[in-house]
C-alpha cells in the first residue's frame, strides 16, 4: 500500500493514478476523509488519557492527607467524578478508533499503486506499447501448425485424456515436452546461479550494478489468505481467480513469487546484503476466469501450469535497475534460444494494482500469426513491502521498506508453443534449440510412427 502521507501530500497524483488504472478516484477522498477523523479522535484518546493520568496524580496528593480524606473532601469528591467521566469519554474514543482502524486499511488496500513517468495511459492492453523487437517473425517454406497439432502429432500433448481425468484447460505433457520442459529448468538455472554470466547482463544495465546470483528456493504452492492480501494479489477483486480451500482457510499459490514475496515480512534485511535475490520453479494455478473463452485450446492458458520465477528485494534507490536488470535476463534466455520476441511496456489500466511499472515479453507464434505473452516483470516499488513490513536499515541505521521485484524466467508450457511453433520442419519433427541440445541429449523431436 502507499503511505498515508505520501497519499496526504500527493491527493491529486494518487487520484489520477488510482483513476488512469481502472479504480474509482473517490476511495483516495473517503480515505483521507476517514484518516483524518481517525487522527482526530487518536489525538482525542491521547489528551484523555493525559489527563486521566493528572487527575490520578493530583488524587494521590490528597491520598497523603488520609484516605478517608481524599474521598470525603470536596476537591477529592470533584477528582473522582471528572476521573469517572473522563475515563467514559477515553472508552469512547477508543471505541471510535477501533471502528475507524479498519474502514481506513480496508480503504488503503484498495489504493493501488502509482506508476513510473515512462508508463503509457491506456485503458486496456490495445494501448500497451512497443519498446524494442528483437529477431524476425520465423518464414517457413510450407504451412506451419499450431503446438496444438504439433503436440498431438509428436504425441508430446495430450489435453483430451486430462479433460477426461480432470476437466478442461488442463493437460499431460508426456515425453520429449517433459524433457523439454527440465531442460528449460536446467538452462535457467545455469544462467541465475552463474555470477559470471549475469555480469555481463548487469554490465547492459548499468555499469557497476550488482551481479549477485539468485538463491533457489523450493517454497510452498499455499498461501494464506491474511498473507496473500499483504501481497497485494488476493482482494475482492482477484478472489474469483484464485483457487480457495475454504476447509483449511488457504490458497493455491498463482504464482512462485506470491509465497517467495513474504520471506521476510516483519524482518529488516541488512543494505550490506542487498540485493537478495531468489528464484524458484513450481506450478502455479489460476482459474482464468476473466479469460471469456479465450485459448480455450491446447496449453496457453491452462488452469494450473509450470514457471520459474524471481523475486528480489533492494533498497529504494536500486528498484528500477534491478527491474531493468530481470528484463536483461530475460532476453539473454529468449535471445539464446533464438525466438523472436518483442518487449512491451504495460500501460496502466492493463498493469496489476501493485505495479510501479509493467515491462511484458511477447514472443512470436507462427500458430497464430502473432506475438503472444510469455514473460512478465513487475517492479512494486515498497508498494508490497510496506504492507509485509520488509524493511532495509542502511549503515547509519536508517531503515526505509524495501523495493520489490518479481519476474518470469520462464512460463514453460508458452515457452514450449514457441519452441515446437518456431522450430517446426517440413517432414514434422520439431528442432531442440542449441542452447538445449546437451540437456536433452537429441537435437530434434520426431513424430511418433
Amino acid at each position: 500500500m502507499l503511505d498515508i502521507n505520501f497519499i496526504r501530500e500527493n491527493a491529486e497524483k494518487v487520484k489520477k493514478a488510482t483513476k488512469a488504472k481502472g479504480f474509482d478516484e473517490n476511495i483516495v477522498d473517503e480515505l483521507l476523509k476517514v484518516y483524518e477523523e481517525f487522527i482526530s479522535k487518536q489525538r482525542e484518546w491521547e489528551n484523555l488519557n493525559h489527563l486521566v493520568t493528572v487527575n490520578s496524580a493530583r488524587f494521590l496528593l490528597l491520598v497523603k492527607k488520609g484516605l478517608d480524606y481524599a474521598r470525603t473532601s470536596k476537591e477529592g469528591k470533584g477528582l473522582l467524578k471528572d476521573a469517572e467521566d473522563l475515563k467514559e469519554r477515553r472508552s469512547q474514543a477508543w471505541k471510535e478508533i477501533v471502528k475507524l482502524k479498519p474502514i481506513k486499511d480496508t480503504l488503503a488496500y484498495k489504493i493501488p499503486n502509482i506508476f513510473a513517468d515512462d508508463v503509457p495511459i491506456g485503458k486496456d492492453e490495445s494501448e500497451n506499447k512497443v519498446v524494442r523487437k528483437w529477431g524476425e517473425p520465423t518464414k517457413f517454406d510450407f504451412e506451419p501448425k499450431d503446438h496444438v497439432a504439433l503436440g498431438k502429432s509428436l504425441g508430446i500433448i495430450d489435453s483430451e485424456t486430462a479433460s477426461k481425468v480432470t476437466g478442461t484447460r488442463f493437460t499431460y505433457l508426456k515425453g520429449d515436452a517433459v524433457l523439454l520442459q527440465n531442460a528449460l529448468y536446467q538452462f535457467a538455472v545455469s544462467l541465475l546461479t552463474n555470477e559470471k554470466e549475469l555480469k555481463k547482463i548487469a554490465e547492459k544495465t548499468e555499469k557497476g550494478y550488482s551481479f549477485k546470483a539468485f538463491i533457489p528456493i523450493a517454497p510452498p504452492l499455499f498461501i494464506n489468505p491474511v498473507v496473500y492480501e499483504k501481497m497485494a494479489r488476493l482482494s475482492p477483486e482477484t478472489e474469483i481467480e484464485r483457487y480457495a480451500i475454504p476447509r483449511d482457510n488457504q490458497y493455491l499459490i498463482g504464482s512462485a513469487e506470491h509465497t517467495l514475496g513474504p520471506m521476510h515480512m516483519d524482518q529488516t534485511l541488512d543494505e550490506k546484503d542487498l540485493p537478495v535475490r531468489y528464484f524458484a520453479f513450481t506450478p502455479a494455478f489460476r482459474r482464468e476466469a476473466g479469460s471469456y473463452g479465450k485459448d480455450t485450446k491446447g496449453i496457453l492458458r491452462l488452469h494450473q501450469f509450470d514457471k520459474i520465477e524471481m523475486e528480489s528485494f533492494t533498497d529504494s534507490k536500486n528498484g528500477l535497475n534491478e527491474q531493468n536488470f530481470f528484463v536483461g535476463i530475460q532476453e539473454y534466455l529468449m535471445q539464446s534460444l533464438e525466438i523472436p520476441y518483442q518487449v512491451v511496456a504495460i500501460c496502466t489500466g492493463d498493469m496489476g494494482s501493485p505495479d510501479y511499472r509493467q515491462i511484458d515479453i511477447e514472443s512470436w507464434m507462427p500458430g497464430e500469426n502473432k506475438y503472444r505473452e510469455t514473460h512478465t516483470s513487475d517492479y512494486m516499488t515498497d508498494y508490497q513491502s510496506r504492507r509485509l513490513g520488509t524493511k532495509v536499515k542502511n549503515e547509519n541505521g536508517e531503515t526505509e521498506f524495501a523495493h520489490m521485484n518479481d519476474a518470469t524466467a520462464f512460463a514453460i508450457g508458452r515457452t514450449i508453443i514457441a519452441i515446437l511453433e518456431n522450430y517446426q520442419q517440413k517432414d514434422g519433427s520439431v528442432l531442440i534449440p542449441k542452447v538445449l541440445q546437451k540437456y536433452l541429449g537429441k537435437d530434434r523431436i520426431t513424430p511418433k510412427s
